[in-house]
């Protein structure tokens, strides 16, 4: 028997189980394409509105952290290759990741791969299965992607350009999956690890694109390379074949592992738990015990955002003298380099304000993953009410949402304040910080009203923050109404060094989040623990 045997049988049943899962990442992306050439043929009808387009967008520096450079804004191809291009490949790699690592370590956790053994079934035969998904997956988003975009109005070579991209990243992460599988301790810590490279070198390559760094900076990191294609302006595939290249030796490398490893193991081991249970013996140590790896990654995670990004704002007047639509503003009298300087820092901790909700909405989620797991009956049939519980998540997610805020606040101001043409302080950044933790707490309410009263409509948490971010950067460009942009809780946070702040915002947000709170606590003493 070879170390494959099976994995043809193996592959055809676990695609069929696992389609319901991959068939909405598929269908987001494409959408996300086949959108931007929609929503632009619709609203930038005349030459001089895309010239409007452009020249907004070259001003905002603090978009290029998410979508990358703007390269061509006056056809809807270009527009696509800059809303969609970085944000699809974003989402194909976290989809990539998640197929690789559910359907290899994740079985090995739940004792599902331990019955396929049990068969007539190589070793290395799960995790060739779960490489191999991914690599249909990531074909099926291609030609997915490609057919709606194309039908929607795309050109052809660089719609199939921009489809290749998101291609080319599902590969490369299902290998960075493939690896962290063998090196973590559990499914957890595998999804951690290859989920905290993707986001590190996504904030790589924001900074290169949104700093005055050298062209050649543009190749440090694996996104950096899909940019390099330039959808709708050069649509040079050779880039591509890098991608692909490191997706081979990623692969390789974790079957290499793989042979290395104890089954049901990492190759970093986890630690032995203490002798006695101290401190996450009690309610309110419990979920931080739970999280406390976790919680680490993510503030410093959230430091780093704030030094990398502070390191921007010192650069600001050379990306203002470099960029020609930010000359013209500034000359007109519209603005002032200072209220540049503070749209752009309100910018960056919006963004660093969506990060932090991602990190308390898992917390949050994680309450009904215990559910399922049954590890809450055990805790209710003492003497602890379901309140109590359920605060001490909340708590936790409340408090470290906030600590993440001020630390990357601290860090951004202290950056951005040694400059030697500094306009803003440090306590101004860390006041804007500070007005935006409401918002962020908005975010972590509404996911606790869902996990709370109905989890079996939890998506509504993630998909508060999808909106979030899509109303926050997205809304103004599309030239979206007021009572519409309303609708994301970042709309509402004031810059507190303009001239006249409007702090009302600040009291419709504490009212949402008594409102989601009151629902989520409501419906938890009431609904049926699983």
């Amino acid at each position: 028997m070879s170390a494959v045997t099976g994995t043809r049988t193996l592959t055809a049943a676990s695609i069929r189980q696992d389609a319901r899962n991959i068939a909405p990442w598929v269908m987001l992306i494409s959408v996300l394409s086949a959108s931007s050439i929609l929503a632009y043929r619709w609203i930038f009808t005349d030459l001089n509105q895309r010239r409007e387009l452009a020249m907004t967008l070259g001003a905002n520096p603090a978009l290029s952290l998410v979508f990358g450079k703007a390269r061509d804004m006056l056809t809807p191809d270009g527009f696509n290759a800059w809303r969609a291009g970085m944000l699809g490949a974003l989402f194909a790699g976290l989809m990539a990741i998640l197929i690789v690592v559910r359907n290899s370590r994740a079985q090995e956790d739940s004792g599902q791969a331990e019955l396929l053994a049990a068969n007539v079934l190589g070793r290395q035969s799960r995790l060739m299965t779960a490489v191999l998904m991914a690599v249909i997956a990531s074909v099926a988003l291609g030609v997915a992607c490609f057919l709606l975009t194309w039908l929607s109005g795309g050109e052809v070579a660089s719609t199939a350009m921009i489809s290749a991209t998101f291609t080319a990243s599902g590969l490369m992460f299902a290998g960075v999956a493939a690896v962290s599988s063998q090196l973590g301790s559990d499914s957890r810590s595998a999804s951690a690890m290859a989920i905290g490279a993707l986001g590190v070198l996504y904030a790589v390559r924001g900074y290169v694109d949104s700093s005055t760094a050298s062209e050649w900076a543009g190749w440090i990191t694996p996104l950096g390379w899909l940019e390099q294609t330039e959808p709708s302006v050069k649509n040079d595939p050779w880039p591509l074949g890098l991608a692909l290249a490191l997706a081979v030796i990623l692969v390789a490398l974790a079957f290499m592992l793989q042979r290395r490893r104890d089954f049901g193991f990492g190759l970093i081991p986890l630690r032995p738990g203490p002798a006695e249970g101290g401190w996450a013996s009690t309610v309110w140590g419990l979920p931080l015990r739970l999280h406390r790896g976790a919680l680490i990654g993510w503030l410093i995670g959230l430091t780093g955002m704030g030094l990398l990004f502070g390191n921007l704002v010192t650069s600001i007047g050379e990306v203002i003298a470099q960029n020609p639509a930010m000359g013209q503003i500034l000359a007109s009298g519209a603005v002032t380099k200072g209220g540049i300087t503070a749209a752009f820092v309100a910018t960056v901790l919006q963004l660093i304000g969506i990060v932090a909700a991602i990190m308390g909405v898992q917390i949050i989620m994680r309450i009904y993953a215990e559910e399922t797991d049954y590890r809450v009956e055990p805790l209710l049939a003492a003497p602890l009410r379901r309140p109590i519980y359920l605060a001490s998540n909340v708590i936790l997610a409340v408090v470290a949402t906030a600590i993440g805020m001020v630390l990357a606040g601290t860090g951004l101001g202290w950056v951005a304040s040694r400059a030697s043409e500094a306009t803003l302080s440090w306590g101004d950044v860390v006041r804007q910080a500070l007005v935006t933790v409401p918002a962020v707490w908005v975010l972590v309410g509404l996911a606790t009203a869902a996990v709370g009263a109905k989890p079996s409509r939890r998506l509504v948490g993630w998909l508060g923050i999808l909106a979030t971010f899509g109303l926050t950067l997205l809304g103004p460009t599309f030239k979206l109404p007021d009572y519409i942009l309303a609708i994301s809780p970042l709309c509402h946070v004031p810059i507190v060094n303009a001239a006249a702040p409007d702090w009302s915002g600040l009291g419709w947000l504490a009212l949402a989040i008594l409102v989601f709170l009151t629902v989520g606590f409501a419906g938890y003493r009431r609904r049926d623990i699983i």
